[in-house]
């Protein structure tokens, strides 16, 4: 299925969903980062309040806008004719990639809601190994969209 109305915008839909991949794996690599710290501080005092703001607001304010926007502008290049060879088995790849960075970010926002709560989910190893997580789905994702190799 194609809709032949979306080539003509194909350049603004690619650079809009390029920029909402960059803050949607900004915020990836970053909660993470932020939940060893706050390991390190005790629940209920100022410091845990601080951490706890500061994770909600980079979520709903950031993560969660940049990665609707991803997918969004996402199904929009896949609509645009030309842009993928559906007998190519390269997006087969990059679609479970994708699809399994938007799982570890429902992981992440229910572990902030846990330490919103006062629990410590995870330890700080946990949390070091999980942030490279990310990063493993991004070398898949831009190998799979640059170089195509099947």
């Amino acid at each position: 299925m194609h809709i032949e109305a979306l080539a003509p915008i194909y350049p603004w839909v690619k650079a809009f969903h390029t920029m909402a991949v960059i803050a949607w794996m900004a915020g990836l690599f970053y909660l993470p980062r932020l939940f060893i710290y706050h390991l390190q501080v005790p629940p209920g005092g100022s410091e845990h309040a601080r951490f706890v703001v500061m994770e909600r607001r980079l979520l709903r304010a950031i993560m969660n806008p940049a990665m609707i926007a991803a997918w969004i502008l996402g199904l929009m290049l896949v609509l645009t004719p030309g842009v993928v060879s559906w007998s190519a088995g390269w997006w087969h790849s990059k679609l479970l990639a994708v699809v399994l960075m938007s799982v570890f970010h429902m992981a992440l926002a229910r572990a902030r809601r846990g330490f919103e709560a006062g629990a410590r989910p995870g330890g700080s190893l946990y949390w070091r190994v999980m942030n490279e997580v990310p990063t493993l789905l991004m070398i898949i994702i831009v190998i799979m969209v640059i170089v195509k190799p099947f």
